[in-house]
């Protein structure tokens, strides 16, 4: 299970939350999504964030507001100068809803251990011919050093022209994906190739998120005191 599911999916409501966050009434749903859709798809397609290495969108739906952060590790693109750029982008996306739209920056500290920029990163280099062995292990090797406890990557396709597709993976690390509570990062991403596409799957290991509730004393061994263990004796006699 753990290899057929999307890790990220399966977490959701235990360490990780929706990319998008909105309620609406049941009739607004369809229209709402495909609006969503829409709006992550003309935000990738836009020139002023081209190169912008973005890993994540998030849109959070207000009454008359939709604020749509950006995850990227170069802020500077979206940007521009003086700000020109998100004024751009903001025109586009606002043409779309009929409400207002806010777009908000979120800068990536290590992107060499971000899952999606990873996979990005090793589909261009696909694209570019470089060997895929020499990518995978480029990428593992800057994953572990930006502090990484393991990663795992796959790709799969025509790999280096070949006439029958296959698949080929490596691995550094722990990846423990059966269990809940480790903190796994997901990224998917396509290197469009002359001999067809390449798909790159890539799963980073962050360690594990534990949160400690003091309600929550379930497994824990409570230690009875003397004279709380006479009177249980007590009883029993």
């Amino acid at each position: 299970m753990g290899q057929k599911v999307n890790p990220i999916g399966l977490r959701l409501g235990v360490n990780k939350t929706w990319k998008s966050k909105w309620y609406v009434d049941p009739r607004e749903y369809a229209e709402t999504l495909h609006e969503d859709l829409e709006l992550r798809k003309v935000l990738l397609s836009c020139p002023e964030v081209q190169g912008a290495e973005i890993s994540d969108v998030e849109i959070v739906r207000k009454p008359q507001r939709v604020s749509l952060t950006i995850s990227t590790s170069r802020p500077g693109i979206i940007i521009g100068s003086k700000g020109a750029n998100v004024e751009k982008l903001g025109a586009r996306l606002q043409a779309i809803t009929d409400k207002k739209v806010q777009i908000k920056i979120k800068e990536i500290k290590k992107p060499e251990a971000d899952a999606q920029l990873v996979a990005a990163n090793i589909a261009r280099q696909l694209s570019g011919r470089i060997s895929h062995r020499r990518a995978m292990k480029m990428a593992i090797t800057k994953a572990m050093q930006a502090g990484a406890q393991g990663i795992k990557i796959k790709v799969s396709g025509r790999l280096g022209g070949k006439e029958i597709a296959g698949s080929e993976w490596l691995r550094d690390g722990r990846i423990p994906l059966h269990t809940l509570r480790s903190d796994i990062d997901y990224g998917f991403a396509q290197a469009e190739t002359t001999f067809g596409i390449i798909g790159v799957k890539v799963w980073v290991y962050n360690g594990e998120i534990l949160e400690k509730s003091k309600k929550d004393d379930a497994g824990l061994l409570v230690k009875k005191s003397p004279r709380e263990r006479l009177e249980s004796t007590e009883t029993r006699s």
